[in-house]
């Protein structure tokens, strides 16, 4: 299994698999062609689909400056192995030199038909019943695992993560005014901020959670700088949660980026087993993993045993199985920003439910994370990030 890192990517919105990744793949086709004089790149599926909502014609022809660059879209051809593939051209005098098709596997990673990314795997253990059985048998916890395979060098990762995770909440909460992209939607984080401190207990703490999860949202909406977590579209939930833990109930940073591991490991444990694209598998693999992701992290915060945070996990993916990703226009803004600041509520109510238990339940990790690459599977083509379905055929038919 992949190292967290593969998890955390710091980066700018607003889609990893969208923007990111295609990004990523620009720049090394361009360093592999650095005598091409013009490029073509051709956009399938899912990439075609909601490319411009997301910024994918721009963030390659950005990467591939000051050469000039013709995008070909191709929304109704899917490439066997993966909703958002691309092919790239380079082009000398009019005749083709090379040529690459690679794909966005979602969290910014890339990927071709026998070879997955090119990342070191570190983890011998890729099940969460493996590594929960170690748990138990070791007297250790997830985070411990983390270090052990990832050696202490992963904290001065994790401790930028945080860093990046914290000023995007800050920035957001900061700011106000209308995203970019066409649907007029106002900035919230900043107002649901405000008006938090008018509520008292439950309420305030809630609306609170509320004003995080929007502000890093908004923040990916605008192309600010973020982290993957597991993706840009759900980069607001696991920040959120610990940011509210953080500054509202006093825990250190380093028992924050111990949980940041723990989540990781977590988030990795989907990617290898299922995935964690909306183009693959729908928001369920963004969103749902998100939640799993924050639930486990609070859980491990609140004091719950590797069985109970295991349990938090289980929930927060469970009850995401089977939703849609349907973005409105193809732009990361509706559904998308309020389904964050959902999930961040619904991971602590998952570790709040997981910490009034013993830990044992029936339905485990691994088989929601099998349950969820099914229904992935299953789901139709217009339900996984093509605009095609669900929200976003009602909300376009009004605009």
């Amino acid at each position: 299994m992949e190292s967290i890192k593969t998890i955390y990517k710091i980066g700018y919105g607003p889609s990893s698999s969208h923007t990111m990744g295609p990004k990523k793949a620009a720049e090394q086709f361009s360093a592999k062609n650095p005598r091409a004089i013009s490029f073509r790149v051709t956009l399938y599926g899912s990439l075609a689909a909601t490319g411009i909502g997301h910024l994918t014609d721009v963030a390659i022809i950005n990467a591939l400056s000051p050469k000039s660059t013709e995008i070909i879209w191709e929304p109704e051809v899917f490439l066997p192995f993966h909703p958002n593939g691309m092919k790239f051209e380079a082009m000398e005098f009019g005749e083709l030199k090379d040529e690459w098709i690679i794909y966005s596997i979602g969290g910014g990673d890339l990927s071709d038909e026998t070879t997955k990314v090119t990342h070191e795997w570190v983890y011998e253990m890729t099940t969460m019943d493996e590594i929960l059985t170690w748990c138990q048998k070791s007297g250790k916890n997830f985070w411990e695992y983390v270090q052990d395979c990832e050696g202490k060098e992963i904290w001065d990762y994790l401790d930028e993560v945080w860093k990046t995770m914290t000023a995007a909440i800050e920035r957001g909460i900061d700011e106000e005014g209308l995203l970019p992209g066409g649907l007029g939607l106002q900035r919230k984080a900043s107002s649901y901020s405000i008006r938090a401190k008018s509520y008292s207990d439950s309420s305030h703490s809630r609306a609170l959670i509320y004003s995080y999860a929007l502000a890093t949202s908004e923040e990916n909406a605008a192309g600010g700088k973020i982290v993957t977590a597991p993706t840009c579209g759900s980069s607001g939930v696991l920040p959120a949660v610990m940011y509210h833990l953080r500054k509202n109930h006093g825990f250190s940073d380093s028992r924050i980026l111990k949980a940041l591991a723990t989540a990781g490991l977590i988030g990795a444990i989907v990617k290898k087993n299922a995935s964690v694209s909306g183009a693959e598998v729908g928001c369920q693999g963004e969103v749902g993993v998100a939640c799993a992701m924050a639930a486990g992290a609070a859980n491990q915060l609140s004091g719950g045993t590797p069985a109970q945070i295991e349990y938090a996990a289980e929930m927060g993916l469970e009850h995401h199985l089977g939703l849609t990703c349907d973005p409105v226009c193809g732009l990361v803004q509706i559904p998308c920003i309020e389904r964050n600041a959902f999930a961040a509520a619904r991971a602590l109510d998952a570790c709040s439910f997981a910490m009034l238990s013993d830990g044992i339940h029936l339905v485990n990790f691994d088989k929601v994370v099998k349950t969820m690459k099914q229904t992935g599977h299953d789901l139709p083509s217009l339900y996984k990030e093509t605009s095609s379905g669900g929200l976003a055929i009602y909300m376009n038919r009004k605009l």
